[in-house]
């Protein structure tokens, strides 16, 4: 699957690896709900890096589509609030 951060670029991961990145978007969506915003900013840092950590940068001259586009790390609550359809970040 191709994930795309804002203002990053693409990075390709493994099927396998969506588990660990589903569970940090319902703990990031349920910090979001509660207006929790250290818990918000602490778990989209978890997440971002876990995708940097386990994905692959595609060139950046590569335009692939990207099956999931995630903020920046410098994106407020309201800012991922208004990317939200409801379902989290990451479709289940």
């Amino acid at each position: 699957m191709i994930v795309r951060i804002m203002g990053e670029g693409q990075r390709e991961l493994a099927d396998s690896h969506f588990a660990e990145l589903n569970r940090l978007d319902d703990e990031l969506l349920s910090e979001m709900e509660s207006g929790d915003e250290a818990g918000f900013r602490r778990t989209l840092g978890a997440l971002l890096d876990a995708v940097r950590r386990l994905g692959t940068p595609l060139p950046d001259d590569a335009l692939e589509p990207s099956a999931l586009i995630l903020p920046s790390p410098d994106a407020t609550l309201d800012d991922v609030r208004k990317m939200l359809s409801g379902d989290g970040l990451i479709p289940g």
